[in-house]
């Protein structure tokens, strides 16, 4: 009988590995084409993998929880009736699970895997993936450890936790933390190839443990699976990027008197609610064309200046928990694209609708604090960016208004604007010069435009 291999599928452009938090199957159980086979998560976005093909569930070779590195067979199944299979065929297949893994086949040879091999690490017939003891580790697991410096010899001392032993990304990061000493990784040469090459992402240092009291009156409560991904990243945002956080105070008297008068015209027209997030969108795109530098990337020593706006906004959830789907070409849209984009992401994320293309490539971010009727903030940047901004609530203000005539005393409404940059790049004179920009685009908001 053929077999079929599942493998972990490709869920974005930068994902590299998937955990798995539910099988809806086990072996033995029969399943159809399109089947749900399991769910798998990244960072942010919950996915299920479907069956591709009809078939006998043969073996499920990751438990729930692991976590799995992009193009590793997950499952086996057993394909009934497959014309030319049978028992002494040894026939395997091999399959992407969303036709977006990067799972290559070696066409010139037409060699096929061996469905008789009960090992899944024999799957991985990557250079290197086996130590000189045979151990198996996955790329991931070899990536963490480079960065690390740990040596052949420190991972072959691991005792792994993943199925049949193996050593998973926590058990190296665990190793990391209680007890191996993480030695500096050797320098490599550059290379002109190399250089065009993304560096891998900066370890974040483990933090030292406290030790915190607990007396019997407290309450303790696990984090979910996206609280630990925040908290991850954000640890690690501030231990790559140097934060630098300025402010300004931007005077929307005319937006907001402009949204006051055409709402109900827009909505009428478009079907989209106005809310005044598009109109920050759309001030933050022109600046980011404005200064190029800060729609950005820092790959080691080098800055990618980044070719398209693709702006992130914050949504909160009701879990509590935040996500950042991304908003693509922002500055090619006009305001009804805008508010249209962004309330369907927004729908579709308190939905758990998201796509992984969602949530990818974004190039800045923007997080409204004014939601929840905050004035100011500091956020943190959302790596590999270079800058966020927050906008705080818009709150009406007695002011000092400079006229030909002499200055006068008014009612204003006015908001804080602030901008968080990674100073490595980013400097007090051009993040100070974006920050203002976006404001003055928000001041010099056009009281005749038409929707």
């Amino acid at each position: 009988m053929a077999s079929f291999n599942i493998v972990m599928p490709k869920m974005g452009e930068s994902i590299q590995e998937a955990t798995i938090t539910k099988w809806f199957v086990k072996p033995g159980d029969k399943v159809e084409e399109d089947d749900v086979l399991l769910e798998i998560a990244t960072d942010k976005v919950d996915s299920e993998v479907p069956s591709p093909v009809d078939g006998v569930v043969k073996e499920v070779l990751f438990k729930e929880d692991d976590t799995v590195a992009v193009g590793e067979v997950i499952a086996i199944i057993d394909m009934e009736g497959e014309a030319g299979g049978d028992d002494d065929s040894g026939e395997t297949k091999e399959e992407t699970s969303g036709g977006d893994s990067e799972q290559k086949e070696d066409k010139d040879s037409g060699e096929q895997k061996d469905d008789q091999q009960s090992e899944p690490d024999e799957e991985s017939k990557e250079p290197g993936a086996r130590s000189s003891s045979g151990k198996f580790f996955s790329p991931v697991v070899r990536k963490i450890a480079k960065e690390n410096g740990l040596s052949e010899s420190d991972l072959d001392s691991i005792k792994g936790s993943g199925l049949n032993g193996r050593v998973n990304k926590e058990d190296v990061l665990a190793f990391i933390e209680d007890g191996g000493e993480a030695k500096e990784a050797k320098a490599e040469p550059k290379t002109e190839k190399a250089a065009s090459k993304p560096a891998a992402p900066q370890q974040p240092t483990q933090a030292a443990k406290i030790e915190i009291s607990v007396s019997g009156e407290d309450e303790i409560v696990e984090m979910d699976r996206m609280r630990k991904k925040i908290a991850e990243h954000m640890v690690s945002s501030k231990q790559i990027s140097p934060h630098v956080t300025s402010v300004v105070e931007a005077d929307v008297t005319t937006l907001v008197n402009w949204r006051n008068r055409v709402k109900d015209e827009f909505q009428k027209k478009y079907g989209q609610k106005l809310t005044f997030m598009p109109v920050f969108t759309e001030a933050v795109a022109k600046a980011l064309r404005d200064f190029p530098w800060v729609n950005a990337s820092v790959n080691g020593d080098q800055i990618i200046l980044k070719k398209n706006v693709n702006i992130g906004v914050a949504v909160a959830l009701p879990s509590g928990n935040l996500i950042v789907p991304v908003v693509k070409n922002a500055d090619m849209m006009n305001l009804a694209g805008l508010a249209s984009n962004m309330n369907s992401l927004a729908a579709k994320a308190r939905e758990n609708k998201l796509s992984p293309d969602d949530i990818q490539g974004g190039t800045f971010t923007i997080t409204n604090f004014g939601s929840f009727d905050n004035i100011i903030g500091t956020p943190i940047i959302n790596q590999p960016q270079v800058a966020i901004l927050a906008t705080g609530s818009i709150k009406k203000k007695v002011s000092v208004i400079e006229t030909p005539e002499g200055d006068t005393i008014g009612i204003r409404s006015k908001m804080y604007l602030s901008l968080s940059y990674d100073h490595r790049i980013v400097d007090g004179m051009l993040g100070g010069k974006f920050l203002r920009r976006v404001g003055d685009y928000l001041e010099k908001f056009d009281p005749e435009r038409t929707v």
